[in-house]
């Protein structure tokens, strides 16, 4: 095989939904390593999610054109792959360019010049990425379907344990020898850390090399990195007389901290910016006694075929925001200039907090489902966004958005639209209170409801009736089954 066929660039792909660009979170492969067809080579954070992208082709990795941090543009050359190393060297002059380790070489002239540029999207491959692969399963990117191979790296002299491989990751060079999680001296520099770990402790300006894990096979977590960067907690022992490794601080010497702006966070400035100066936004307010809702949580959970479900407050507020949509359709609808559009599908958002910033995942077609079904679509949700492994997909589409602020503590507030929906409702913390109930002063479940909507789609009344009927439910979620259904 000619250099000029074996050699092949991989161009940082579309991940949808228009995304122009993605920042290089972490290489899982480095130069030199062998790969396989479809093994996961790198973590990139768009402006919507973090994936995991698999190689196209097997091989040997030849080049790596970006360093972790970096933010590339899609269809930009991000590694090349040597498919047929047996074939025997390649052409390449020696070169000083630095690389993300330091010490990787960079391809010469001549063996760029015979680089097979990756196959246009609609030109796939067998095997590839979108393509059916070996066994007949779909190769995928992570967050857009199954994982079914694990993230590998060449075995090294001295590395950690197997078990402890997809937690290793190259440590920051440094003057003196950097320490394992188990106080030793780690062996080519490693560090066991997972990617999302890392990626905070590049935000938080905290040195990994610095510190002592606390996880599995020493493992460093988030808690370490936060705790270090809050000074919690001092930075391992020293590694040398004459040298004292110290934790990094948060603050610099003019006591400011920087955080670049990027990513989800990027993009959720960007949305809500717009969306607060564009939608003329109206928000309503409605204190509910919620002790029957909350009852019937009990009973629900007590059910045989609930116990293994997670089943918390949400579950009904939104039940009974998809029963009050039905009752008033415009709510679920968006501006479009010169028309409105109505919606009969609801596509169920829930703001989530995660570590990237806020996203909002939605449950497709809600209104379709059973309340199990409905469980279990939003256990999903929740767990999924923890794990940092929400799609731009599921954030795609939304029509209607419930904030749980309550989970923080939050009465309620005045939550801003997302973009392209006519109402957001803000679900408060339930909260033991003295409440008239039947002419006497008892101790109740109370909650307080905000319901932001669009003015030019919203009037007043309909916002009212619809945050009316929300609250009906939740008083006496058993009669509005029954009365509604």
């Amino acid at each position: 095989m000619s250099d000029m066929s074996r050699i092949k660039t991989f161009n940082l792909p579309d991940l949808g939904e228009g995304l122009t660009e993605g920042e290089i979170l972490a290489w899982l492969v480095k130069v030199g390593d062998t790969i396989e067809l479809n093994q996961p080579i790198v973590e990139v954070e768009t402006a919507k999610a973090a994936v995991e992208i698999p190689a196209k082709w097997a091989g040997q990795v030849q080049a790596i054109h970006h360093p972790e941090g970096t933010t590339v543009e899609v269809g930009t050359p991000i590694i090349a792959i040597d498919t047929d190393p047996g074939a025997g060297p390649l052409d390449t002059a020696p070169s000083t360019t630095a690389t993300p380790t330091g010490d990787l070489p960079t391809p010469s002239a001549a063996s760029l010049a015979a680089v097979e540029v990756a196959p246009a999207e609609g030109m796939i491959e067998p095997g590839l990425i979108g393509g059916v692969a070996p066994g007949g399963r779909t190769a995928v990117l992570v967050g857009y379907g199954p994982r079914t191979t694990a993230a590998k790296r060449r075995p090294r002299k001295g590395a950690v344990p197997a078990q402890a491989e997809a937690l290793v990751a190259p440590a920051p060079v440094a003057p003196e020898p950097v320490r394992n999680g188990h106080g030793g001296p780690a062996t080519g520099g490693l560090v066991l850390a997972k990617p999302p770990v890392r990626k905070l402790a590049k935000d938080l300006g905290v040195d990994l090399s610095a510190l002592t894990g606390s996880g599995p096979l020493g493992s460093i977590t988030r808690e370490d990195v936060q705790q270090a960067a809050s000074g919690a907690v001092v930075a391992a022992e020293p590694v040398a007389a004459t040298s004292t490794a110290t934790s990094a601080a948060s603050f610099g010497a003019d006591r400011e901290q920087r955080i670049p702006v990027k990513g989800v966070r990027k993009l959720t400035a960007e949305n809500m910016s717009r969306s607060a100066f564009t939608a003329p936004h109206v928000t309503e307010f409605l204190t509910v006694d919620v002790t029957r809702a909350m009852k019937a949580l009990e009973r629900l959970r007590s059910r045989r075929e609930w116990r293994d479900v997670r089943v918390s407050p949400l579950l009904l507020v939104a039940k009974a925001v998809l029963l009050a949509v039905k009752r008033h359709p415009m709510v679920n609808s968006t501006w479009a200039g010169d028309e409105i559009v109505v919606k009969e599908y609801v596509n169920l958002g829930i703001a989530a907090a995660t570590e990237r910033g806020l996203i909002v995942p939605n449950v497709k077609d809600a209104g379709r489902l059973s309340l199990r079904e409905l469980a279990d679509a939003l256990n999903a949700l929740v767990q999924t966004a923890k794990s940092g492994r929400t799609s731009p997909a599921d954030m795609s589409g939304g029509t209607l958005t419930i904030t749980n602020v309550g989970v923080f503590g939050v009465d309620t507030g005045t939550p801003i639209l997302p973009p392209g929906e006519s109402a957001i409702l803000a679900f408060g913390a339930v909260r033991e209170m003295p409440w008239v109930h039947k002419g006497k002063v008892k101790a109740r479940q109370v909650t307080t409801l905000g319901l932001s909507f669009d003015h030019r789609i919203i009037d007043g009344e309909l916002g009212s009736k619809f945050l009316r009927d929300i609250g009906d439910f939740l008083a006496d979620p058993e009669a509005a089954l029954l009365a509604w259904t």
